[in-house]
């Protein structure tokens, strides 16, 4: 009876055995999908110009890629803004990048190379357009710009094109008007302070350190930018239908908005990258930004607004495979 006894121990140790070598092979199998090996390589990202929020996004992102796939070398690549980085990309020069929407409409419209290559791999956020100027500025609008020295960013950054449309929507010639200094973020601030210009244009995310510190330091304001100029830049059709009306909120910059929102305009950004790109490095890189959401925004506030449900809309980019294999594989 005892010997029975031992027989039937042994055949239920088998049998737990196997059991639990069978749960952690499932578990295996989740956790590390057979064939399936972790990217590899070199890749390029195109961020932005110093001080910017391109730039400081893509740092912290090649920190969480560095985290999720340790084989993987990110290279960044600065850049003068969204028009560059289009292009950039466009043209296998770098292999992902952010731009906002109305740059790569402009890139698509143009025709440039490698526009039908294009892909989206995710929404992101939003960038709000700054008109900046001193408090004891005489400006009120847009449209007291003229004639004024005014710096309205690098010929291929973001910032350009935006200035120049609602340079445009106001009525006034970007290159007649006001006297345009081709400068960027990292440079703007000083130049106000100065008095070397009399005002700047900004789109970033909010806040963008550049414009915090200066408002710490000098007495600045924002110059609304109202809905009725929004009508008029959707009337111009391109690239310039993807703005809309959007509300500066009062704590973006505290000390010189001293509790007031400011009406302005906004426009999404987006990750992109060719068709060519390989899915699956795709797939995981878009998995780590959206996973990386609560670390990155801890740090690029505007990261915190990358949402799951808004990420698949890259309008005009159709979604690249490999992003189209993870949002599939989150659905419940």
């Amino acid at each position: 009876m005892f010997q029975a006894l031992t027989r039937i121990g042994r055949r239920r140790a088998l049998f737990g055995s196997a059991a639990v070598c069978a749960l952690a092979g499932l578990l295996l199998w989740w956790l590390l999908p057979l064939g399936e090996e972790s990217p590899s390589g070199t890749i390029t990202i195109s961020t932005g110009t110093p001080k910017g929020v391109y730039q400081m996004y893509g740092k912290l992102l090649q920190g969480a890629i560095a985290k999720d796939m340790p084989d993987l070398n990110v290279h960044l690549q600065n850049s003068d803004g969204s028009q560059q980085n289009v292009g950039r990309v466009a043209t296998g020069e770098a292999d992902y990048t952010i731009a906002a929407a109305d740059a790569v409409e402009t890139y698509i419209l143009q025709d440039k190379p490698g526009a039908k290559r294009l892909r989206g791999c995710s929404r992101l956020y939003d960038d709000y357009v700054h008109l900046v100027v001193l408090r004891s500025s005489p400006v009120q609008s847009v449209e007291d710009l003229k004639g004024l020295k005014v710096a309205v960013g690098p010929s291929g950054s973001g910032v350009r094109l935006i200035a120049n449309h609602v340079l445009e929507a106001a009525g006034l010639d970007p290159g007649k008007d006001i006297d345009p200094l081709a400068v960027g973020i990292a440079d703007m601030p000083g130049l106000l302070a100065d008095h070397k210009i009399d005002a700047f244009f900004w789109s970033g995310g909010l806040p963008t350190n550049a414009v915090r510190e200066l408002s710490k330091t000098d007495d600045i304001r924002l110059v609304p930018i109202g809905s009725d100029l929004i009508e008029k830049l959707h009337e111009q059709g391109g690239g310039s239908r993807y703005y809309r009306s959007a509300v500066m909120p009062a704590d973006a910059y505290p000390a010189s908005q001293r509790g007031a929102a400011v009406p302005t305009l906004a426009v999404a950004n987006f990750l992109i990258t060719r068709d060519d790109a390989d899915a699956n490095l795709t797939e995981e890189l878009t998995r780590t930004v959206i996973g990386s959401r609560d670390r990155i925004g801890g740090v690029v506030h505007a990261a915190q607004l990358v949402d799951l449900r808004t990420a698949i809309y890259t309008d005009p980019l159709p979604l690249h495979e490999g992003a189209r294999r993870y949002y599939r594989s989150i659905k419940p």
